[in-house]
Protein backbone atom coordinates (compact mmCIF):
# COMPACT_ATOMS: atom_id res chain seq x y z
CA UNK A 1 0.00 0.00 0.00
CA UNK A 2 1.19 3.47 -0.75
CA UNK A 3 0.79 6.59 1.38
CA UNK A 4 -1.27 9.51 0.06
CA UNK A 5 -1.87 12.62 2.12
CA UNK A 6 -1.38 10.78 5.42
CA UNK A 7 -3.89 8.04 4.51
CA UNK A 8 -3.34 4.57 3.24
CA UNK A 9 -4.60 4.20 -0.32
CA UNK A 10 -5.52 0.76 -1.53
CA UNK A 11 -6.95 -0.56 -4.75
CA UNK A 12 -10.58 -1.63 -4.60
CA UNK A 13 -10.82 -5.32 -3.93
CA UNK A 14 -14.06 -6.90 -5.06
CA UNK A 15 -13.91 -9.53 -2.32
CA UNK A 16 -13.87 -6.73 0.26
CA UNK A 17 -16.93 -6.87 2.58
CA UNK A 18 -17.45 -3.11 2.22
CA UNK A 19 -17.68 -3.49 -1.54
CA UNK A 20 -20.19 -6.32 -1.09
CA UNK A 21 -22.29 -4.11 1.18
CA UNK A 22 -22.30 -1.33 -1.40
CA UNK A 23 -23.04 -3.66 -4.30
CA UNK A 24 -25.88 -5.46 -2.53
CA UNK A 25 -27.72 -2.48 -1.07
CA UNK A 26 -26.18 -2.49 2.43
CA UNK A 27 -27.41 -5.90 3.40
CA UNK A 28 -31.08 -5.54 2.51
CA UNK A 29 -32.77 -8.88 2.22
CA UNK A 30 -35.24 -10.35 -0.23
CA UNK A 31 -38.14 -10.85 2.19
CA UNK A 32 -37.10 -14.31 3.34
CA UNK A 33 -34.63 -12.95 5.87
CA UNK A 34 -31.62 -13.90 3.75
CA UNK A 35 -29.83 -12.17 0.90
CA UNK A 36 -30.80 -13.31 -2.59
CA UNK A 37 -28.69 -16.32 -3.56
CA UNK A 38 -25.85 -15.86 -6.01
CA UNK A 39 -26.01 -17.58 -9.37
CA UNK A 40 -23.70 -20.39 -10.48
CA UNK A 41 -20.43 -19.20 -12.03
CA UNK A 42 -19.64 -19.07 -15.72
CA UNK A 43 -17.09 -21.67 -16.94
CA UNK A 44 -13.55 -20.83 -15.81
CA UNK A 45 -11.55 -19.98 -18.90
CA UNK A 46 -11.43 -19.67 -22.65
CA UNK A 47 -10.39 -22.61 -24.72
CA UNK A 48 -7.56 -21.85 -27.15
CA UNK A 49 -8.93 -20.42 -30.39
CA UNK A 50 -12.14 -18.99 -28.91
CA UNK A 51 -13.18 -15.56 -30.11
CA UNK A 52 -14.89 -12.91 -28.00
CA UNK A 53 -18.15 -13.61 -29.83
CA UNK A 54 -17.96 -17.29 -28.87
CA UNK A 55 -17.33 -16.34 -25.24
CA UNK A 56 -20.34 -14.03 -25.18
CA UNK A 57 -22.49 -16.78 -26.70
CA UNK A 58 -21.16 -19.22 -24.07
CA UNK A 59 -22.02 -16.76 -21.31
CA UNK A 60 -25.47 -16.21 -22.82
CA UNK A 61 -26.09 -19.98 -22.73
CA UNK A 62 -24.87 -20.28 -19.13
CA UNK A 63 -27.18 -21.03 -16.21
CA UNK A 64 -26.08 -17.82 -14.48
CA UNK A 65 -27.17 -15.65 -17.41
CA UNK A 66 -30.48 -17.50 -17.75
CA UNK A 67 -31.11 -16.97 -14.03
CA UNK A 68 -30.47 -13.21 -14.28
CA UNK A 69 -32.79 -12.94 -17.29
CA UNK A 70 -35.42 -15.04 -15.52
CA UNK A 71 -35.33 -12.82 -12.42
CA UNK A 72 -35.69 -9.77 -14.69
CA UNK A 73 -38.68 -11.20 -16.56
CA UNK A 74 -40.42 -12.40 -13.37
CA UNK A 75 -40.57 -8.79 -12.20
CA UNK A 76 -40.87 -6.76 -15.40
CA UNK A 77 -43.58 -8.71 -17.23
CA UNK A 78 -46.20 -8.72 -14.43
CA UNK A 79 -45.36 -5.15 -13.37
CA UNK A 80 -45.61 -3.88 -16.95
CA UNK A 81 -48.90 -5.68 -17.54
CA UNK A 82 -50.37 -4.35 -14.28
CA UNK A 83 -49.27 -0.78 -14.99
CA UNK A 84 -50.45 -0.90 -18.61
CA UNK A 85 -53.84 -2.28 -17.50
CA UNK A 86 -54.16 0.47 -14.88
CA UNK A 87 -53.30 3.09 -17.50
CA UNK A 88 -55.79 1.72 -20.07
CA UNK A 89 -58.56 1.56 -17.44
CA UNK A 90 -57.83 5.19 -16.53
CA UNK A 91 -57.92 6.37 -20.17
CA UNK A 92 -61.05 4.37 -21.02
CA UNK A 93 -62.83 5.61 -17.89
CA UNK A 94 -61.79 9.20 -18.64
CA UNK A 95 -63.21 8.99 -22.17
CA UNK A 96 -66.34 6.91 -21.57
CA UNK A 97 -67.43 7.28 -17.94
CA UNK A 98 -67.82 11.05 -17.69
CA UNK A 99 -70.28 10.86 -14.79
CA UNK A 100 -67.96 8.62 -12.75
CA UNK A 101 -64.87 10.75 -13.41
CA UNK A 102 -66.72 14.00 -12.62
CA UNK A 103 -67.95 12.73 -9.25
CA UNK A 104 -66.52 14.95 -6.48
CA UNK A 105 -64.28 13.35 -3.88
CA UNK A 106 -63.32 16.33 -1.69
CA UNK A 107 -64.35 19.86 -2.61
CA UNK A 108 -63.28 20.60 -6.19
CA UNK A 109 -61.22 17.40 -6.42
CA UNK A 110 -62.99 14.74 -8.46
CA UNK A 111 -62.35 11.06 -9.28
CA UNK A 112 -60.51 11.96 -12.52
CA UNK A 113 -58.02 14.13 -10.64
CA UNK A 114 -57.40 11.46 -8.01
CA UNK A 115 -56.93 8.78 -10.69
CA UNK A 116 -54.62 11.06 -12.69
CA UNK A 117 -52.48 11.75 -9.64
CA UNK A 118 -52.60 8.02 -8.93
CA UNK A 119 -50.87 7.49 -12.28
CA UNK A 120 -47.93 9.62 -11.09
CA UNK A 121 -47.79 7.91 -7.70
CA UNK A 122 -47.92 4.50 -9.37
CA UNK A 123 -45.07 5.47 -11.70
CA UNK A 124 -42.84 6.51 -8.80
CA UNK A 125 -43.73 3.41 -6.77
CA UNK A 126 -43.05 1.15 -9.72
CA UNK A 127 -39.70 2.85 -10.35
CA UNK A 128 -38.72 2.41 -6.70
CA UNK A 129 -39.85 -1.24 -6.72
CA UNK A 130 -37.91 -1.94 -9.93
CA UNK A 131 -34.72 -0.34 -8.59
CA UNK A 132 -35.01 -2.26 -5.31
CA UNK A 133 -35.72 -5.55 -7.09
CA UNK A 134 -32.75 -5.02 -9.40
CA UNK A 135 -30.46 -4.18 -6.49
CA UNK A 136 -31.54 -7.16 -4.37
CA UNK A 137 -32.14 -9.84 -6.98
CA UNK A 138 -30.09 -9.10 -10.10
CA UNK A 139 -27.29 -6.55 -9.71
CA UNK A 140 -24.84 -8.78 -7.85
CA UNK A 141 -25.35 -11.72 -10.22
CA UNK A 142 -25.10 -9.45 -13.27
CA UNK A 143 -21.93 -7.87 -11.88
CA UNK A 144 -20.44 -11.33 -11.33
CA UNK A 145 -21.33 -12.26 -14.92
CA UNK A 146 -19.73 -9.09 -16.22
CA UNK A 147 -16.51 -9.70 -14.29
CA UNK A 148 -16.40 -13.34 -15.42
CA UNK A 149 -16.96 -12.31 -19.04
CA UNK A 150 -14.27 -9.65 -18.86
CA UNK A 151 -11.85 -12.16 -17.37
CA UNK A 152 -12.60 -14.62 -20.16
CA UNK A 153 -12.14 -12.02 -22.90
CA UNK A 154 -9.01 -10.70 -21.19
CA UNK A 155 -7.69 -14.27 -21.34
CA UNK A 156 -8.18 -14.24 -25.11
CA UNK A 157 -6.24 -11.00 -25.46
CA UNK A 158 -3.39 -12.49 -23.41
CA UNK A 159 -3.39 -15.69 -25.50
CA UNK A 160 -3.16 -13.66 -28.73
CA UNK A 161 -0.08 -11.77 -27.46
Amino acid sequence: MEKQEGREAAAVRFDDPWYDALASGWGEVDGTGAPAPLTPPVPAGPAPGHSAAEIYLEVQRSAAFREVRSRYRRFVVPASLAFFTWYVVYVVAATTAHDLMARPVVGAVNVAMVAGLGQFVTTFLLTWAYARHARLRRDRAALDLRWDTQELTRGIKEIKR
